[in-house]
């Protein structure tokens, strides 16, 4: 049986071999997944039944935010708002403050990275200032801004911009010095070294840099607007602690969970798409 599905697959042009291997691999670990959560909402099921659980399990989740799960469009007015809109605007958030720090970041790193100097000057700076927890920037973001909204998303953006500086300046200095003697010989000039040669090699760097901001401007947005209020799928989950919905603080747990690592996904896609080879 072995013999003739070999067989069988070798007859098959090697894009459409390579895809159904890819299948078999993915459909394995489909099922693995799919068996671990399914033993942890049995677990949580049984560890929540009874009289007075600590959380309410499964079934009461599903049950007392079904209205919530089947209909996240609707629009009340004011915070009262489906989940889709409480997600939508604290994505509108990250992605201000995201590309602002990307772009940011990025042009900063290939300055220190390429003056070893200014990197040897600057680096402690950076690495104190890349340990203060994100909701720490709020107060000083607020007192400067006076305002929540452009205050959350100075959050965001000085959460996500010393991953992307920290790994693009290293980036630049991990250039092979062949590259950088062939760009001496060929007498590139300072535009077509950039683009020919620096950026190509930095770009795994960068993009690890990009992974590791998204991943943290999602959690940083989530902090901060349980604090400033306002529409937004944090003060949603503080809005449903202070109304003791536990149920919809669960289910907004799951969403925020979810949205997280579509992000780090599609982050992770563009960086295969942008590193040569990366698709291979």
């Amino acid at each position: 049986m072995a013999i003739s599905t070999a067989r069988s697959q070798s007859s098959l042009p090697r894009w459409l071999t390579r895809i159904l291997v890819n299948l078999q691999k993915r459909s394995k670990q489909w099922l693995l997944s799919a068996s671990a959560i399914f033993l942890f909402l049995l677990i949580w099921q049984i560890i929540c039944s009874g009289d007075n659980p600590p959380l309410p399990p499964p079934t009461k989740v599903i049950e007392e935010t079904w209205d919530l799960i089947i209909d996240p469009f609707f629009d009340n007015g004011g915070t009262d708002k489906g989940l889709f809109w409480q997600i939508l605007a604290s994505l509108r958030r990250v992605a201000i403050g995201f590309s602002l720090s990307a772009v940011v970041g990025i042009s900063i790193g290939v300055l220190i990275g390429s003056n070893q100097l200014l990197y040897g000057a600057v680096d402690p700076i950076f690495q104190v200032l890349r340990t203060v927890p994100p909701l720490a920037w709020l107060p000083i973001s607020l007192a400067a801004l006076r305002d929540n909204e452009p205050a959350a998303i100075f959050v965001i953006f000085i959460t996500a911009i010393w991953p992307i500086i920290i790994n693009t300046a290293v980036g630049v200095q991990q250039v092979p010095q062949d590259y950088k003697n062939v760009s001496r010989v060929l007498q590139l000039s300072r535009t077509e070294y950039l683009s020919n040669i620096l950026l190509p090699a930095t770009v795994p760097y960068v993009f690890t840099g990009l992974r590791i901001g998204i991943g943290l401007s999602w959690l940083a947005i989530v902090a901060a607007e349980m604090l400033i209020g306002g529409v937004g799928i944090g003060f949603f989950i503080w809005d449903a602690w202070n109304s003791s919905l536990i149920s919809e603080i669960i289910i907004a747990l799951i969403y925020v969970g979810i949205v997280g690592l579509l992000l780090d996904k599609v982050v992770d896609f563009i960086g295969k798409l942008c590193t040569p080879g990366g698709q291979q």
